[in-house]
């Protein structure tokens, strides 16, 4: 036997599978997969495997692994229909159980065959167990060897990546084509981090934001998504968890092992992608040449040199001395022989101390969770002669009552003759890295700033009541709540005192809901709240209780006093609940509801409720414009704004949105945009206007034979949203495109709506003046909507004022309608600032306006909007 192995230890039953998920032919494949995913015994928790096993008269005939059904996702295979024995490999590589001799035969076999799975079977091919590379990972027990080695000696380079926009059914036909197990879900754009970089050309680095194994195909098939329409960005698993190529693999493996994954993204140091590092990965570069083979060297050599004995004992007491693990020798009976001076620092005791003391005395160990004993690993050891590792989450209590996390393995002593004589425990302090791995797995379930339980693992804990409810006919009920008037303290004091409100508002509800029940805070100013076992009538009760608190509640910021309300959603939870999905669209639309009836109100869900099946057809535009976006099917169309006040050469448009829909129909802006503001699809939206027209004024221009910038008689206005506004990304991304694209910016006017400027002056008027500084001109859209125009309009460098079509389509019949006109463009005019009057439709309306003195005129009665054709 090769002592030096790191598998030395490892007996079959350590690594076989003995009770593998087995389907039957004839089943169909959607229903084997169910297979894959099974409820671990008396716990709430899912145990999932990579393949099932197909079984005829306890025989072994076939096997279907992930992979398998990712090939027949990217082929479009229909799984409900499909029986087992059309899809599944029957050309099997077994392993007979008496032909087992070590765990490195079976590696070299997965190598040799690539493949992962082996099946162990008897003489008469009935089946045994399998083994995979899961197996042997979690029966290995990596030694001090792994501390040294790094993430990039065993890294996987060649990784297969995809934007955050593509389909569940292409990713995969990626894994499918390239017999990958993974796709990284990365976002092209620069890290917002990475400011002093910034003359630096990052366009090329691919950040990860999320991935899609093999095993969430398994899982989409099984929840029967539509894996044509649903994007990367919507089910991928974020956020993600990353290691660095400098990390150590025993970090790594730690990493994996609390957050029970077969594999993590690999990032640079400005959070590219690198590479990927799997459990396979961990297993080809175990170096034998560490702890255990250390040890079991020594033993060998004191079994054959018995002439050397005392030298051979020196020796090993010298790297017992040396090594930076704990090292415990005891007898056979469990008493301790010998102590290195880390198992002295550890345990507190001194050899002298210990010697000849039970190990149980001096090696106190408990479970960090539960603070019960831990079993003796020296009985076990002792008991059923091998080696065994002790369970995660265990504690050392030293003499001095110091608590350490630790991580060991014990291993049997024999003599030449192969008999037992004593037992040896090799221990490390991991207290470092488990508290960082509890603070990571904290943060990944926990909001920092409150403490409250975040989105992801809210949804995890309502998609558990949803089980309950369906099973057990529980009710329970589930709140959205929205504050209102955040944006007020926000704006006003600045995000710290937005921050206090959160924590405060957090404390209040915090102490005054029942213990059973769960907050979380799902992001900016909105929480969810979950309530056990509560039915709908004292549910509402509770809502209406926690408003009122709200309401009730004032917050000081440096002397200033702010009432604040909520506006809350609430939703029943029973038997008929479809899905989380159902039931998470139905609480904010709800809560939606609430702020649209006039804020700090409580609004049940009804399903019949027309208001809320408006807003949950809203919801469907998500889908519809982020598949617009993908297959380029917006379009861009124009309108002619003239002067009416003194001729000019230049001819002036606005650039207009449209989309064409699937059936091929144009559908106004209108119809679209408020959906995309509220949830948060404007910048795109934003991008692709742009992009687009500048593309085609540039080519326009090149067709033409014009020279590069050149001076166009054509003035075009484009529509900017708040979030493009606010956001500096956009702003980068905006001087990129006038660098990209060789157009004088003189040539481009960009409105920006009065409402959007007033609710975010300084960052309206910082944006105006870059955008002035690049040689672009602004107009101020709707002026007049917001009643508070003149008391903002001098803070603003703006050179158009676009007056709201709502006071310029009755300025022939109301009075006072012509009034405010007048007064805009008067007041206009001593600021030096042109005007134009919108929603133009007749030559009445156009008579007066000249009579007013108005600069320009749009609308239907000067031109209707048609596709845009530039020159």
């Amino acid at each position: 036997m090769n002592t030096n192995s790191p598998y030395q230890f490892l007996q079959p039953e350590d690594v076989i599978e003995v009770a593998p998920p087995t389907v039957d032919s004839q089943m169909r494949v959607i229903e084997a997969l169910a297979k894959m995913n099974q409820k671990e015994p008396n716990q709430s928790t899912y145990r999932r495997y990579s393949y099932v096993l197909v079984v005829e008269k306890l025989q072994l005939v076939g096997i279907i692994t992930e992979r398998d059904i990712v090939k027949l996702t990217s082929a479009e295979t229909n799984l409900v229909e499909t029986k087992v024995d059309a899809v599944m490999t029957k050309q099997l590589i077994t392993l007979k159980k008496s032909e087992f001799l070590d765990v490195q035969t079976i590696l070299a076999i997965l190598r040799q065959k690539k493949i992962r799975h082996l099946p162990i079977v008897d003489a008469h091919g009935q089946l045994e167990g399998i083994v995979t590379v899961n197996t042997i990972s979690r029966a290995l027990h990596p030694s001090n060897m792994l501390k040294f080695r790094r993430v990039d000696e065993a890294m996987t380079l060649q990784v297969l990546e995809a934007p955050e926009t593509s389909s569940v059914l292409s990713l995969s036909q990626m894994m499918a084509d390239n017999r990958s197990s993974c796709v990284v879900i990365v976002s092209p754009q620069q890290p917002e981090e990475v400011t002093e970089l910034a003359e630096r050309d990052l366009s090329s680095l691919s950040i990860p934001v999320g991935i899609v194994t093999e095993r969430d195909i398994v899982q989409f098939q099984i929840l029967g998504l539509d894996l044509i329409n649903t994007i990367a960005q919507t089910v991928m698993s974020t956020p993600l968890v990353c290691v660095k190529t400098t990390d150590s693999l025993m970090q790594v493996h730690q990493q994996m092992d609390s957050l029970r994954v077969r594999r993590l993204v690999v990032i640079g140091k400005q959070g590219e992608l690198q590479g990927i590092i799997n459990q396979y990965d961990m297993l080809k570069v175990l170096d034998p040449a560490e702890l255990f083979g250390i040890i079991g060297t020594l033993q060998q050599e004191l079994e054959e040199k018995t002439n050397q004995l005392q030298q051979e004992k020196e020796l090993a007491q010298v790297t017992l001395q040396s090594i930076g693990d704990a090292v415990i020798t005891t007898d056979v009976m469990g008493k301790i022989v010998n102590f290195n001076p880390m198992a002295e620092r550890l345990t507190g005791w001194r050899i002298s101390e210990a010697k000849h003391q039970p190990l149980t005395d001096i090696f106190r160990i408990i479970n960090e969770h539960t603070r019960e004993p831990v079993p003796n690993p020296v009985e076990k050891v002792l008991r059923e002669n091998r080696v065994f590792g002790l369970a995660n989450h265990t504690i050392l209590i030293a003499r001095d009552e110091t608590e350490y996390s630790i991580e060991n393995s014990a291993a049997p002593i024999r003599d030449r003759l192969g008999r037992i004589i004593g037992t040896v425990i090799v221990f490390h302090d991991v207290t470092e890295s488990r508290d960082l791995t509890n603070q990571l797995s904290w943060q990944a379930t926990h909001d920092a700033l409150t403490c409250l339980y975040n989105r992801r693992e809210f949804e995890k804990k309502v998609a558990e009541a949803i089980a309950i409810a369906q099973n057990e006919g529980h009710q329970h009920a589930l709140c959205y709540l929205d504050l209102d008037r955040f944006k007020i303290v926000n704006d006003t004091c600045g995000h710290a005192a937005g921050d206090e409100l959160l924590r405060q508002v957090t404390q209040l509800l915090n102490q005054r809901i029942r213990s059973a029940d769960i907050l979380a805070r799902l992001g900016g100013d909105e929480f969810g709240f979950l309530l056990y076992q509560c039915p709908l009538e004292v549910a509402t009760k509770i809502a209406n209780n926690l408003r009122q608190w709200i309401e009730d509640f004032h917050f000081t910021w440096e002397g200033q006093a702010f009432a604040i309300g909520v506006s809350i959603g609430l939703v029943e939870i029973n038997s008929n609940t479809e899905n989380l999905s159902s039931l998470l669209n139905a609480a904010d639309a709800a809560c939606y509801a609430a702020k649209a009836n006039g804020r700090n109100c409580v609004h049940v869900y009804q399903d019949n409720d027309a208001e809320l099946a408006k807003n949950l057809g809203e919801r469907q535009w998500i889908i519809r414009l982020n598949q617009a976006l993908s297959e380029n099917r917006f379009c861009l169309y124009s309108q002619k704004i003239v002067s009416i006040k003194d001729e000019e050469e230049v001819d002036r448009y606005e650039i207009l949105l449209r989309l064409r829909d699937e059936q091929g129909q144009v559908i106004t802006a209108g119809a679209f945009i408020p959906a995309a503001e509220r949830y948060d699809l404007m910048p795109a939206i934003d991008r692709w206007v742009i992009n687009h027209f500048l593309a085609d004024y540039e080519r326009h221009y090149q067709q033409g034979g014009e020279p590069k910038k050149a001076q166009s008689n054509s003035l075009y206005a484009i529509n900017l949203s708040g979030a493009s506004i606010s956001s500096q990304s956009f702003r980068l991304f905006l001087k990129e495109q006038f660098t990209r694209f060789q157009i004088a910016p003189s040539t481009i006017c960009f409105e920006i709506t009065e409402t959007v400027a007033i609710s975010n002056l300084a960052t309206a008027a910082k944006f105006i003046q870059e955008l002035k500084e690049l040689g672009c001109s602004i107009a101020l859209d709707d002026f007049g909507s917001g009643m508070s125009s003149l008391n903002y309009l001098k803070n603003l460098s703006v050179d158009y004022l676009k007056i709201d079509g709502s006071f310029v389509k009755n300025i022939v019949e109301e009075r006072v309608d012509r009034a405010t006109v007048e007064y805009f463009n008067q007041i206009a005019q001593i600021m030096q600032i042109k005007t134009v009057a919108e929603f133009v439709e007749d030559k009445a309306i156009l008579q007066k306006l000249q009579e007013i003195g108005i600069d320009y005129a749009q609308g239907y009665g000067i031109a209707r909007p048609i596709p845009l054709v530039l020159g």
